[in-house]
């Protein structure tokens, strides 16, 4: 006898699994919202456009997600038996799924209170490198309780929902003419969220904060592995190769450089003369990780977090308008070592052609000095040894440290005071040779979870990034003072700067004052102390300590140097996940995928009317940078 079949379909377990999903993505958005702390967020128009824009992005989502489940309800024939099987099949993955769905809404939100911001390329490429990424949760947050708590509500949820997915299961088959609709429709739909959703929906929205919560966290991390290597020329706006021509040569003449570029494939090429003989003197350059010029008090800062550094500013050429390209060290190692914008997709270091290519290192080393690169974590992390390694520079990192010499460590490095004491005994064994150094050294302590050895600074360890910041001055100072009882200390430059900052999004997508960074070139006897207020970027750096040394070099940089060319170019180049942005004459212009561009004032955030003769010639002038950068970094990293 045959059991009468439940009335209704088994598609409604996809109904069921969505009403879930879209309330989870809900509540997380109205956290995510709260935790901004920002009373404008919650007034009903832009909280109307943050739920109506995100409900678009979990729904996209949703489709892909909805996938095996599909499947099933397709795939499974409509007897008692094959119900059963469908029934069993979509409840464990409705477990598995309800799993992942918990778990990634933790990774959003601890991931959120790093960066603020759904996934992005800092989420695909930490996807590689597990080992730092869960380290880094296990060392700042309470794992175990986070991980009780995740598992308490994946099982009351999965106590509330799998029985109902189980009724569900259990009805009937669509009928014939309902499963060719959706084979035929549901690729359909899938291929509309691919192709036809992009930045649109989010366009709507001004304000970066409100346009990051209408976001979709899953929809954000398949679409960031998607475009993880946009090509400029498809995606961002552009202009005629002539008119981009033009455009560098005038900049090359505001700035004062030889122009002689016919014969170069990058626009910007010029060539550097020397004034003089050479100076041979050491290089000592020091990343500081996240070191906002917010966080230094002689940069108008917080106060007493940087004793050291604030009075290094006495002693030192002080750069006090210097601005970050990117948020991640990836950007500012490239940006320090090869002077290039931030193009759009994958930092150069971590693309995998990035060998061979013209770096400070490398105009240096044909200078017959010794390149190092000095990082006290394992440089495997974002690629370093394979791109500084294969870009002239030895390598050191925390496979060189002895145990013995290590006070403090996390999972990203040994305490900054125990990587200068290596560096110093390594830079003391090059300098019994009769080549000057450059000696370029990443710290790491400021940086989540923000612990160091106690004794050293009055703030508690794991207290916060004040703690960490004033740690990483205390080591700074330690650090100078034992260098000044060095024999080489006479014949070295100096030269500190932070990567980049610790926040980035603001008012706009590339506020300025979120990227700016301080720098000191310390030379006593050689450099004059005293104030630069150009504004310049950290693309500079390179040409500016060439330029210092006076070395002549055929430039394939498209920075200058800030003391000779800066004054009448100033101008700084910034970027997030996707917007990459240009500053000059008060103006920033933001270039996004499909064509976007957007200029707004630099120190309000107002938009300011593309068509507006002031906005276009910056316009021209971001354009023609970028497009040629980017074509440059595709010629110079294909395979």
């Amino acid at each position: 006898m045959q059991i009468p079949a439940p009335r209704g379909s088994r598609l409604k377990v996809l109904v069921l699994l969505a009403i879930a999903y879209l309330a989870v993505s809900v509540l997380l958005r109205l956290t995510l919202t709260g935790y901004e702390g920002s009373a404008s967020l919650f007034a009903p128009a832009p909280l109307l456009k943050i739920f109506l824009i995100g409900l678009i992005y979990d729904l996209a989502a949703f489709a892909w997600i909805a996938i095996p489940f599909v499947l099933l309800a397709l795939l499974f024939r409509d007897t008692p038996r094959a119900r059963k099987a469908h029934a069993a099949m979509a409840s464990a993955l409705a477990v598995i799924g309800i799993g992942a769905l918990v778990f990634g809404t933790v990774g959003e939100l601890l991931f959120w209170n790093e960066f603020s911001a759904r996934f992005n390329f800092i989420a695909v490429d930490y996807l590689v490198y597990t080992r730092e990424v869960t380290g880094n949760i296990a060392q700042s947050y309470p794992l175990g309780l986070l991980i009780s708590v995740a598992l308490a509500v994946i099982l009351g949820l999965s106590l509330l929902i799998v029985p109902f997915v189980w009724r569900a299961g259990l009805k009937p088959a669509p009928a014939l003419r309902q499963r060719g609709a959706i084979a035929v429709c549901y690729p359909l739909i899938l291929a509309g969220v691919f192709f036809g959703l992009t930045e649109g929906p989010h366009r709507l929205i001004q304000d970066a904060a409100a346009r990051e919560l209408a976001g979709n966290g899953h929809y954000a991390l398949f679409r960031a592995f998607r475009n993880n290597d946009l090509e400029y020329d498809r995606f961002y706006a552009t202009l005629p190769e002539r008119q981009v021509d033009d455009v560098l040569k005038d900049e090359l003449l505001e700035a004062g450089l030889d122009a002689k570029t016919t014969d170069a494939v990058n626009g910007f090429a010029h060539d550097v003369a020397a004034d003089g003989d050479p100076a041979r003197k050491n290089v000592v350059l020091v990343t500081i990780e996240s070191l906002g010029a917010d966080y230094v008090e002689a940069f108008g800062g917080a106060k007493g977090l940087t004793p050291n550094l604030s009075a290094l500013a006495n002693d030192s050429l002080t750069f006090t308008n210097l601005y970050a390209t990117g948020l991640r060290t990836v950007r500012g190692l490239e940006a320090v070592t090869l002077s290039l914008p931030p193009t759009p997709g994958r930092a150069v270091p971590i693309r995998k052609n990035n060998k061979g290519l013209m770096s400070l290192g490398s105009v240096l080393a044909q200078n017959d000095y010794q390149p190092m690169y000095i990082y006290g974590g394992y440089s495997y992390f974002d690629n370093m040894r394979d791109f500084f390694g294969g870009n002239g520079y030895e390598v050191f990192d925390r496979t060189d440290i002895d145990d013995a010499d290590i006070h403090h460590e996390t999972i990203w490095g040994v305490a900054d005071e125990d990587l200068f004491t290596f560096a110093l005994k390594t830079i003391d064994k090059k300098a019994e040779g009769k080549k000057p150094f450059l000696a370029h050294i990443m710290t790491t302590s400021n940086h989540r979870p923000y612990t160091y050895p106690g004794g050293r600074i009055d703030i508690p360890s794991h207290s916060g990034r004040d703690g960490a910041v004033k740690y990483t001055d205390y080591a700074i100072g330690k650090f100078l003072a034992e260098a000044r009882r060095k024999p080489w200390f006479e014949d070295t430059v100096f030269v500190f700067l932070a990567d980049h900052t610790s926040h980035g999004r603001g008012r706009t997508d590339l506020p300025p004052e979120n990227y700016r960074i301080p720098m000191w070139i310390y030379a006593p006897g050689f450099v004059v102390p005293g104030k630069v207020n150009v504004t310049a970027s950290q693309i500079d750096v390179a040409p500016t300590v060439l330029g210092l040394l006076n070395i002549p070099y055929r430039s394939l940089f498209f920075g200058q140097d800030i003391l000779r060319n800066g004054e009448g170019h100033q101008r700084a180049f910034m970027a997030n996940y996707l917007t990459v942005g240009y500053m000059e004459d008060g103006i920033v212009v933001e270039l996004a995928p499909q064509g976007r561009v957007r200029t707004v004032r630099a120190n309000d955030g107002k938009p300011l009317p593309v068509d507006e003769p002031e906005a276009r010639h910056v316009i021209d002038e971001a354009v023609s940078f970028y497009q040629t950068a980017s074509r440059e970094i595709e010629r110079m990293t294909r395979p």
